[in-house]
């Protein structure tokens, strides 16, 4: 559009790529996002500083703040969103559900919860007239953050507290709602755009079910659950919405779709959804492009002239956590990230080879979307292209993601927000070590080969440094997998390989090329090709059928390296919220001992075994790097 860009980054992420791609960039300093992306004075101080006349709040918490809008006007800035008041009327979800329940709009039965709200009583008795199960929100933000699903009464006073604390640091409001929850319901959005003469459109809907957290991992377009009858009445609804309060801009008015195919109103986002590329795939439209042209006042088409859909959208998030460890969020720094391009994918990525995965913001890393004709043509399509990218040094939901994809209830389109309910995310995630089958036997043989070229080339030039002229014994190389131990013996004569993994002899192999950062191996008739990347003990290999991690296992080991027995210490960098026991305590096996903020999520540090607390090494307040104890547990007094 021939708009010079401004970035605006914080010390972490100084050397993130949208601070190259922009043709300037404005450092606000400090690391945390109240002093940071969050601050609106140096967001204005930004724009003054560079001489910008606009601003694109992005989808981050700032684009439904009402107060950045305002400031925008007043320092003469055109804010590329809503009115302030609209902002403010739908950034509360309380006042969203009075305004569209005004509109006609269907609702969930909710409670509104005082400010001091936090006897048993007082959210006993709302909860009553609500009914069970109920969902603990926060009013303001969004994100997932601040939620809670309660199916027990003597579990609400907890969740509502810890819903709290979550939103207050979140979104800095810590106002919650009741609201009823419905097991099996499809969560399905409408992306509307309005602009200033009065006219608000409909682009289609998107659904979002599969979630975890109740934060969306998995996105597309359309959804499969709807008839021509029941997707009209939805969309109508949120235009009808749109219209009852004066929307200007991108929003998506979001909605529970029962599966008697009734459906109900949850939220209106006021600003562009993560999930926005796949209805530009579909659409052929620029969602941000659209969002410029009715800031400086352009006029939208009537709905008739809107382009249709065409094919089939879905979107993945990638993020820096360990589904195996409840989500875990991940730090480190990236050895390697790449994903190839092919056909009809597309690629919005934070990070790049190199790029650093800090605590203090959000874990998701990219968004990466395929388009297809068809929805199972695009879900294969990108479960591929994850399977086949090349990502080390930073742990991420790949894994998942690429299950998903595949899984049976997925491409029979059965998929409802209980979907990691009923089945495990760490189930899902994991990539069993299965040592009698072919894969496997190819995956630790050409492992074993290539660990001996790393450490020195071969005489051959091709041929690992286990060759000899005059074989006496095989060599062995040593590695983890998960918790399986994997011993490969090996020895080259004559040209041949010779190979037992755990004592089970391998027949049939053949080498035919081995260096540094790749294996090409031929195994009972199946040739495979590997590229192999090692970063100290850790090694990856991406093949044909999918990436492999294993822990390469010194040849002397350091007895002295173990673990303190009983010591719970923290997974990753963050902030200590709340410590629930005291020395002497006895405790069970996956007791709440600690509960730590990080990337803006409270995580739960369970006893790793039963016993008595001897030592808090840890206070409320406290911030701790990764790997620090924070209680030992004695499992003998």
């Amino acid at each position: 559009m021939g708009i010079h860009t401004v970035a605006v980054f914080s010390d972490p992420d100084a050397d993130a790529p949208f601070v190259r791609e922009a043709d300037e960039a404005f450092a606000l300093g400090g690391a945390a996002p109240s002093e940071s992306y969050l601050s609106i004075d140096k967001l204005i101080d930004a724009a003054r500083a560079t001489g910008a006349d606009s601003l694109h709040p992005g989808y981050g918490f700032l684009a439904e703040t009402p107060e950045l809008a305002r400031r925008c006007s007043a320092a003469g800035l055109v804010f590329i969103g809503p009115p302030p008041d609209v902002i403010a009327a739908m950034g509360s979800k309380l006042e969203a559900k009075r305004r569209m329940a005004a509109a006609g709009v269907p609702m969930l039965p909710s409670g509104e919860l005082q400010a001091g709200a936090t006897k048993t009583a007082d959210l006993d008795r709302v909860a009553k007239e609500i009914g069970l199960p109920l969902l603990v929100k926060a009013s303001a933000g969004g994100g997932g953050k601040g939620m809670r699903i309660v199916r027990e009464t003597r579990d609400l006073a907890d969740a509502v507290q810890s819903a709290r604390r979550e939103a207050e640091s979140a979104f800095g409001d810590g106002t919650v709602y009741l609201e009823r929850y419905l097991d099996g319901a499809r969560h399905v959005e409408v992306q509307i755009f309005g602009d200033t003469h009065g006219n608000v459109i409909h682009l289609g809907e998107r659904e979002c079910s599969i979630q975890r957290r109740h934060q969306k991992i998995v996105e597309e377009t359309p959804c499969v659950a709807l008839d021509a009858k029941t997707r009209d009445a939805m969309c109508n609804a949120a235009v009808s919405g749109g219209k009852s309060i004066g929307y200007v801009g991108a929003g998506t008015v979001e909605f529970l779709l029962a599966d008697d195919g009734r459906f109900y109103f949850l939220e209106v986002n006021t600003r562009l959804q993560v999930e926005h590329p796949v209805t530009e795939m579909v659409r052929r439209l620029d969602l941000v492009r659209l969002q410029i042209e009715i800031a400086k006042g352009a006029k939208l088409p009537p709905q008739k002239e809107v382009p249709a859909s065409r094919g089939h959208a879905i979107e993945v998030r990638l993020y820096a956590e360990d589904p195996e460890q409840a989500f875990l969020p991940q730090t480190g720094t990236f050895a390697r990230f790449e994903i190839a391009p092919s056909a009809g994918l597309r690629l919005d990525t934070g990070v790049e080879t190199g790029s650093v995965v800090s605590p203090y913001y959000d874990p998701m890393l990219a968004k990466v979307i395929a388009w297809a004709t068809t929805r199972d043509e695009a879900a294969a399509r990108l479960a591929r292209a994850l399977e086949r990218a090349r990502i080390h040094g930073v742990r991420t939901n790949r894994s998942l993601l690429v299950a998903l994809l595949r899984h049976p209830e997925m491409l029979s389109g059965a998929t409802d927000t209980g979907f990691l309910e009923r089945h495990s995310p760490g189930s899902l995630a994991r990539e069993p070590y299965d040592e009698g089958t072919q894969r496997e036997q190819a995956l630790v043989t050409a492992l074993a080969l290539q660990a001996s070229s790393r450490r020195k080339a071969g005489a051959l030039g091709f041929l690992p440094s286990g060759w000899r002229n005059v074989p006496s014994q095989d060599q062995r190389r040593s590695f983890e997998r998960g918790a399986t131990r994997i011993d490969v013996d090996y020895r080259i004569d004559g040209g041949c390989v010779r190979a037992a993994v755990n004592g089970v002899a391998i027949d049939a192999i053949r080498l035919h090329a081995c260096d540094t950062d790749r294996v090409d191996v031929e195994i009972h008739s199946v040739r495979r090709r590997y590229l192999v990347a090692a970063y100290g003990d850790r090694v990856f290999l991406d093949g044909p059928d999918g990436p492999a991690e294993f822990r390469e296992l010194p040849r002397f080991p350091d007895e002295e390296s173990a673990d303190l027995a009983g010591s719970l210490a923290a997974p990753m960098p963050g902030k200590v919220i709340e410590v629930r026991v005291a020395v002497g305590d006895r405790v069970e096996a996956g007791a709440v001992l600690v509960i730590l903020e990080a990337m803006k999520m409270e995580q739960k540090m369970t006893a790793p075994t039963a016993g008595v607390v001897s030592e808090i090494r840890a206070a409320a307040g406290d911030q701790v790097e990764a790997g620090r104890v924070l209680a030992v547990i004695d499992e003998g007094a």
